[in-house]
């Protein structure tokens, strides 16, 4: 046990119980949360981070992903290895290889504190937004929906580019769109400064039709500091979860926060494909929260939809028809639902769906 003591990296075990320390600080502290490290320390962290992995045209996520069950494997074989010839040393060698476990998931559970975990706890973005959420009515609802459902229609009129059966299509590469999506979360910036900053391009999975069958349309990986986005899917909302991963990038983990400030910064741009994403998302959030409350009002509302509008929500459910309530989305659902309130979440998945309570107080102090 001594020559395990003698080892450097057994320092490095140290860093979970800091990890937890600060996990516990940033629950009882919404100001250390907020001002230490969501607008400290993370702030120039994830932009000096976004600006290394921006240089890779491509995601390294994702090619970590392949690179290290390999690399993991190698090391696995070396660790038997080294076991079965070295019988004297047997005892030695299984500890260190323990350590060594030990010590990469102390590394991994402290980078994920300061690259994100710590955000889960900062001050809410109605803080910011200065919006006063209070229990919704149906009517609220209807009044809401059918607000969007004009705003879309009109925005949908003056989309330039559909494919052979009339839907939505992209007119931009991926690549504009990512620029396109950047400039929007800076134009945000100029009315909520604590958005402002240096932001990482998304960029498209390469693999967007697997990501698929998990049911996930986009994720940000903290430890690369990158937006990533499943690019097989829908085009309309494709800007819209661009803007929502970048919301990330700047600290606001929270889902529902995440979804209302890529409807704002979808609106905040000057690009009517990005105007569409975030109007019809925000639309369909409405709807499915009044269709389960209301299913008469859903339909008065509903009626409004233009032509083209139904036949973009259609062919996204036509999409998505392939890939629901399969054995990968089901477990996908489930680990992502455990993970979101493992991190203050308590809602899990559900939490998407209350970006409607602040899209009904924006909606009715605008009224004001």
């Amino acid at each position: 046990m001594k020559a395990l003591f003698k080892l450097k990296r057994i320092y490095l075990l140290l860093l979970s119980p800091l990890s937890l320390l600060l996990i516990l600080l940033a629950r009882k502290s919404s100001f250390f949360a907020e001002y230490i490290n969501a607008r400290g320390v993370y702030k120039w962290l994830s932009q000096f981070v976004s600006l290394i992995t921006g240089f890779i045209p491509v995601s390294l996520a994702e090619i970590l992903i392949f690179i290290l069950p390999v690399v993991l494997a190698v090391l696995i074989i070396r660790f038997a290895v080294r076991l079965v010839k070295d019988k004297e040393n047997r005892r030695i060698n299984a500890a260190k290889g323990v350590l060594n476990v030990l010590c990469a998931a102390s590394i991994m559970l402290f980078s994920f504190t300061i690259m994100g975990g710590m955000n889960y706890y900062r001050y809410n973005f109605t803080y910011y937004s200065k919006l006063t959420i209070e229990e919704y009515t149906e009517e609220d609802l209807y009044n809401l929906m059918v607000h969007l459902a004009k705003r879309a229609n009109e925005i949908r009129s003056r989309i330039p580019r559909v494919d052979e059966n009339g839907v939505f299509k992209l007119s931009l590469s991926k690549y504009e769109l990512a620029q396109e999506a950047k400039k929007a979360m800076k134009n945000l910036a100029a009315e909520y400064p604590v958005l402002g900053g240096e932001y990482g391009l998304a960029k498209p999975v390469l693999l967007s039709p697997l990501m698929s069958y998990t049911e996930i349309t986009g994720i940000f990986v903290p430890f690369t500091m990158e937006a990533n986005v499943n690019v097989d899917i829908s085009d309309y909302a494709i800007p819209y979860t661009m803007l929502h991963e970048m919301a990330h990038q700047r600290g606001f983990m929270r889902e529902d926060e995440a979804n209302f400030i890529a409807y704002l910064a979808g609106m905040s741009s000057d690009n009517v494909e990005l105007q569409y994403s975030s109007t019809m998302m925000a639309l369909i959030s409405t709807g499915n929260e009044l269709y389960r409350s209301n299913r008469q009002l859903y339909f008065e509302a509903r009626s409004i939809y233009s032509d083209d509008v139904v036949r973009d929500i259609r062919a996204d459910a036509e999409y998505w028809s392939k890939y629901e309530d399969t054995v990968v989305s089901t477990v996908s659902n489930r680990l992502n639902d455990t993970y979101l309130k493992a991190n203050a979440q308590s809602d899990g998945i559900k939490s998407y769906d209350r970006m409607v309570e602040l899209l009904v107080a924006k909606y009715k102090a605008e009224q004001d």
